[in-house]
């Protein structure tokens, strides 16, 4: 049963809200990537931190870029630098990791957050996209107390009771799919299905509280 159309529009951040409503929600618009990220997808574990580079203004890095924190009014813009691979209306930041292929795993710890997504998102994904809102990403969304799983404005509920503090993300590059772990079972509660085409980077939005990454952890026993 898809979620109602009104919980599938992504809430913005930052000034520029009004003349962002004017885009197209059914347009994707792909960047050419301007940095190299770091790749390292040998292994299970994928090592990344969180990309300063493309972090919106109302998201403050911490824990040496393993943590976001969202800030209701925004950082001092002195000092936000101004790049293309910032985003630019919606509370989004990248980690800088970058997956071709493999299968990787890694967690989030979720602080004193009602509404925040999680998942994976094309490198080259438009900086005035949401994750989650084009073809270009695919994310669990946590609102209303509720789990979605959300690509392309469209959203799936997930059976998952309850925030928990921890969950894991799995992803199979081959096989094409996300995963969203339970680390208490353990046990993937859902998976999101897709033909990745270009390099993957984690990919996080936060609209209050904050997110801590754990990118050096193992895939828990009974999901390898």
């Amino acid at each position: 049963m898809a979620a109602p159309r009104s919980l599938a529009l992504c809430r913005r951040a930052g000034p520029r809200a009004l003349n962002a409503v004017l885009h197209s929600q059914s347009r994707v618009l792909c960047l050419s990537p301007q940095r190299r990220y770091v790749s390292n997808t040998a292994g299970n574990c994928l090592q990344f931190k969180l990309d300063e580079r493309t972090a919106h203004s109302s998201l403050d890095l911490f824990k040496k870029n393993t943590g976001v924190i969202y800030r209701i009014l925004g950082l001092d813009p002195s000092l936000v630098l101004d790049n293309p691979e910032r985003f630019r209306d919606w509370a989004v930041v990248f980690g800088d990791g970058r997956v071709d292929g493999g299968r990787h795993y890694w967690e989030v710890t979720v602080r004193k957050s009602q509404e925040f997504r999680v998942g994976v998102a094309e490198a080259s994904m438009s900086r005035d996209d949401c994750v989650g809102t084009n073809s270009c990403s695919w994310v669990f969304a946590y609102m209303q107390r509720k789990w979605f799983a959300m690509t392309t404005n469209e959203m799936v509920p997930v059976s998952l009771a309850g925030k928990p503090d921890r969950v894991g993300l799995l992803l199979d590059y081959e096989a094409g799919w996300l995963g969203l772990v339970d680390i208490q079972e353990p046990l993937v509660i859902h998976r999101i299905r897709a033909p990745f085409r270009g390099p993957l980077c984690p990919a996080f939005a936060l609209w209050d509280g904050e997110l801590l990454t754990h990118s050096d952890v193992e895939v828990p026993p009974g999901l390898e």
